[in-house]
């Protein structure tokens, strides 16, 4: 009998470590900004899923862009109609490692300085990216955030001559999602 609860009590351990090791939210927070003299362009997406597999730091985002929201409707149009074909082009996504992992103790509470490289897709075209971030691990939650920097050309999103001003060449995105344990 004795046998039998230490092999069930190893068993519901290791079973709940494997199911603790992944993370996931279907309501992370993805912002981009363009500020040029004659216009700021802000856009928001609330409806960004994540999923981090905290044993070897895989990490993986979804977004729609349709979803991405503007304080003004014609500029949201013409987001999805011209630059961004979302008709053709529905999601960016992202699938990369945080190369740091084993920095970050998840059964600690901290705020841990990562640093995150894999490959983005947008608009169809795939780019290898980098850049460093935070995670905070509270109560067995996690926090994630990060801002970086990228260029419409670099993925083949073509700005009108007409309006090219009023974009900038180089656009920031910052990034915030709030990770539970996935469970299925």
């Amino acid at each position: 009998m004795k046998r039998f609860a230490l092999l069930f009590s190893l068993l519901v351990f290791g079973f709940t470590s494997i199911q603790a090791q992944k993370y996931f939210t279907r309501d992370g927070k993805v912002t981009f900004s363009s500020d040029t003299p004659i216009e700021k362009i802000e856009a928001h997406n609330q409806k960004a899923t994540c999923v981090l597999n905290a044993a070897d730091g895989r990490m993986e985002f979804a977004i729609l862009i349709k979803a991405f929201q503007f304080e003004k409707a014609l500029m949201q149009e013409h987001f999805n109609e011209n630059y961004m074909e979302s008709g053709t082009y529905p999601k960016a996504t992202f699938k990369g490692q945080i190369s740091n992992i084993e920095a970050i103790d998840f059964s600690k509470d901290g705020n841990y300085e990562v640093t995150v490289a894999g490959d983005m897709t947008i608009h169809g075209v795939t780019q290898a990216v980098s850049t460093t971030g935070n995670i905070l691990v509270k109560d067995g939650k996690l926090s994630a955030d990060a801002t970086f920097e990228t260029k419409p050309g670099d993925y083949d999103i073509k700005i009108p001559a007409v309006v090219r001003k009023n974009i900038a060449e180089i656009v920031q995105v910052t990034v915030a999602v709030d990770l539970a344990p996935f469970n299925k």
